[in-house]
């Protein structure tokens, strides 16, 4: 099967959607399928074209940025041209772009599927609300015209604004997490780095640096957390700065921040490849994850944190309180409030043998093979509707 994938970001790019969505290609590739990736050109000096270990890779130009958002108006033909070669597509919203290619799809008879990866909210203001707006309109149309849509999970499913209106087109389908092992010199090699000083408990967190993930709880959570545990430090791992559309929170937050580093309380790790995220979870006691919006809707790096055996404080959000929900390994949060995060990462950091799993049940569960083989078989079944 030739499958087309599509998505508004992608690699170099590093987000969730963006891991994701490279998971799930790489391994559709591994099952013999050619596979075919549609993204923007974000960055300028990015080739239109390439190949990326096997992945065929088509960038399209980028005339207007809108917020988060790209315009790019040659995006059409593109689409139309690439839709015309691949016998399915499978579209990663949101997109503002969506509901003209899975109106390509319908038209020729090719199995669309949309992964729904989070419900849009902007920050407050007359133009995000114009752009929510839009986009929601546009992703609404592109649920109306697709044949399936695949969520995380059942408890996002049902309380997804955006979901339960097409809940009849929802299949709920794990999503792809793996993380590669680390060699005991790796992981020593990092804390030789990072943590030198060899400051406990580690608290981290692994995301980009944005409002909705809630960095300033963490922040404001943190005083209670080192006054019972002195030695305490935060490593963050993801992109800090020069973040899009977060450059007045960073701001905000810098000068408290700033006095954390220079006590030894805080690092930056920066993007980490997947091998240092490896020797980076074995260097960390608890992976907090305070988001605040349903822009997060269930947080790859806690499976990745638990398949290492290391405990999550996350948001009780819908989806994102699953992984908690479901193995045990750490405790849910009311979202928003930093007094409850502190006092819940206390918990876990005083009893942390409470908190264990089953690692190696969270890798089978979670393989990207198998979630590649559902929307394999998601294809197919709609494939069988055509006849």
């Amino acid at each position: 099967m030739r499958i087309l994938t599509v998505l508004t970001y992608y690699r170099p790019h590093t987000s969730g959607l963006t891991i994701y969505a490279e998971r799930l290609a790489k391994a559709l590739l591994r099952r013999g399928h050619e596979v075919t990736v549609l993204t923007s050109q974000f960055e300028d000096g990015l080739p239109l074209e390439e190949m990326q270990d096997g992945l065929r890779i088509r960038r399209v130009p980028v005339a207007l940025r809108i917020s988060k958002g790209v315009l790019m108006p040659s995006l059409g033909r593109t689409a139309s041209e690439e839709t015309r070669k691949h016998d399915a597509l499978l579209l990663h919203l949101p997109q503002f772009d969506a509901a003209g290619l899975a109106l390509r799809g319908r038209l020729q008879k090719k199995p669309t599927v949309i992964i729904y990866h989070s419900d849009l909210t902007l920050p407050p203001g007359l133009f995000n609300r114009l752009v929510n707006f839009v986009v929601n309109t546009m992703n609404g149309l592109a649920a109306r015209i697709t044949h399936r849509i695949s969520s995380y999970t059942e408890d996002f499913a049902s309380h997804s604004p955006y979901l339960r209106r097409f809940r009849e087109k929802v299949r709920v389908i794990a999503p792809a997490v793996e993380i590669p092992g680390a060699s005991a010199a790796e992981v020593k090699e990092f804390t030789a780095q990072h943590n030198p000083e060899d400051r406990h408990p580690v608290i981290a967190m692994a995301t980009r640096f944005a409002a909705e993930k809630g960095v300033e709880l963490l922040l404001q959570g943190l005083p209670a957390v080192l006054e019972k545990f002195p030695k305490a430090k935060v490593l963050f791992a993801g992109q800090y700065e020069n973040v899009l559309g977060e450059e007045s929170y960073w701001q905000r937050l810098w000068p408290q921040i700033e006095k954390y580093i220079q006590a030894g309380q805080w690092k930056f790790l920066g993007t980490l490849s997947m091998q240092e995220m490896a020797a980076f979870y074995p260097n960390i006691d608890l992976l907090v994850v305070p988001s605040t919006n349903s822009t997060e809707t269930f947080g790859f790096v806690q499976i990745e944190a638990m398949m290492n055996g290391k405990p999550v404080v996350a948001s009780d959000l819908p989806g994102v309180r699953q992984p908690v929900k479901l193995t045990g390994m750490g405790r849910v949060t009311p979202v928003g409030d930093a007094g409850a995060l502190a006092q819940n990462m206390l918990a876990v950091l005083s009893e942390p043998d409470k908190y264990g799993g089953d690692p190696s049940a969270l890798r089978q569960r979670f393989s990207p093979d198998t979630c590649a083989a559902n929307h394999e078989a998601l294809f197919n079944e709609i494939a069988a509707e055509f006849k």
